[in-house]
């Protein structure tokens, strides 16, 4: 498989500026008290971008930074150093206070677990008029009414249930609630946090195809966190893989996720059960591997101890066709000496 060296990664999906962009995000917890000066990387350097009306998948272990990642995004946790561009704005800039009702009117999050992020005291219609009510969307009292009532529609409920209490939904129903909410301040970008792992499978079919509804109707951008590679392969343009808190492949996800080319992709695509696949799932090699990633003296996947390939960090390489925006960070797919490939150096954000 060719590679050529790329540098960080470029608008995707559609034409001018992206939805969403991230640049070298990083972010550190600290550990062992008040007085401690240990801390934990959970995020590192990470670039991503959304582009108009695309969906990005964003896959991995748990553990790997994904739901980090987006609390940070959704300025629920403050990153450590990077840049988080709405419009080809830094919103990291901007007073977090001040600002914080006007970026939440372009970018909202979806919840994994809809029972918790519902209050149990109020109707579906509180959450709703509510969201209306903060972000000024609110109208006359039959405008406000007419909205509920199209929020309902679009989401796939009746309006009737805008009087029920969350309990008396099931939980695909109090799914579609916390979407609808979303939508009230008619955002440009969602952050789906596992929005179907709390749900039976019967009905998740139902969600994703809500979610695909939104992206073809109203131009919304996703960015689709999930352990689930079946639903990235049906849902999302693009997937990025998560691991260890940086991205180490990224792709249209039926190229990606049919040629996984990091080691780590591979082990997840392995995990999938799939009869006409040869081989077989190894739990033993995975246990190895998370034990291996908590040290930073020789790299998980690297099988030639003469050559550590944690002596440099890895950058981007395109894998396939010139013309393929599937990359991978990984030295397995490091030029030969001698051949044809440019190299451009990754941006970094100090």
């Amino acid at each position: 498989m060719s590679s050529t060296v790329l540098g960080a990664a470029a608008p995707t999906a559609g034409t001018g500026q992206p939805a969403l962009e991230i640049r070298g995000l990083s972010k550190t917890f600290p550990i062992g008290g008040l007085l401690s000066r240990k801390s934990v990387r959970a995020l590192h350097q990470v670039d991503l971008s959304l582009g108009r009306g695309e969906i990005v998948a964003l896959v991995g272990e748990s553990g790997s930074g994904k739901s980090t990642l987006a609390r940070c995004v959704a300025r629920l946790e403050k990153p450590s150093s990077g840049e988080i561009l709405l419009d080809g704005v830094d919103v990291l800039k901007r007073d977090r206070f001040q600002a914080s009702r006007a970026y939440r009117s372009q970018l909202q999050m979806v919840f994994q677990d809809p029972f918790g992020s519902l209050n149990p005291a109020h109707r579906i219609e509180h959450f709703l008029r509510r969201s209306l009510a903060i972000h000024g969307k609110a109208g006359s009292a039959a405008a406000t009414q007419r909205r509920l009532e199209e929020l309902m529609a679009t989401v796939g409920l009746q309006p009737d249930m805008l009087n029920s209490y969350p309990h008396e939904l099931s939980g695909g129903q109090r799914q579609r609630v916390a979407i609808a909410r979303a939508l009230a301040v008619e955002p440009q970008v969602i952050l789906a946090d596992e929005p179907t792992s709390m749900l039976d499978v019967s009905v998740r079919i139902g969600i994703l195809n809500l979610m695909r509804k939104l992206r073809d109707e109203q131009g919304i951008s996703m960015l689709y966190i999930t352990h689930d590679l079946a639903s990235a392969r049906y849902l999302a343009d693009r997937t990025a893989v998560m691991f260890a808190g940086e991205l180490v492949e990224e792709g249209e996800s039926l190229d990606l996720l049919a040629n996984p080319a990091h080691p780590y992709t591979q082990l997840l695509v392995s995990a999938v059960p799939d009869p006409a696949r040869s081989g077989s799932y190894d739990p033993v090699r995975r246990a190895e591997l998370r034990a291996a990633v908590m040290s930073p003296a020789s790299c998980a996947f690297d099988g030639d101890p003469e050559q550590p390939c944690s002596a440099e960090q890895p950058v981007r390489h395109r894998v396939g066709s010139p013309d393929n925006r599937h990359w991978v960070r990984c030295h397995l797919y490091r030029p030969a000496a001698g051949s044809a490939g440019h190299a451009l150096v990754e941006s970094k954000v100090s």
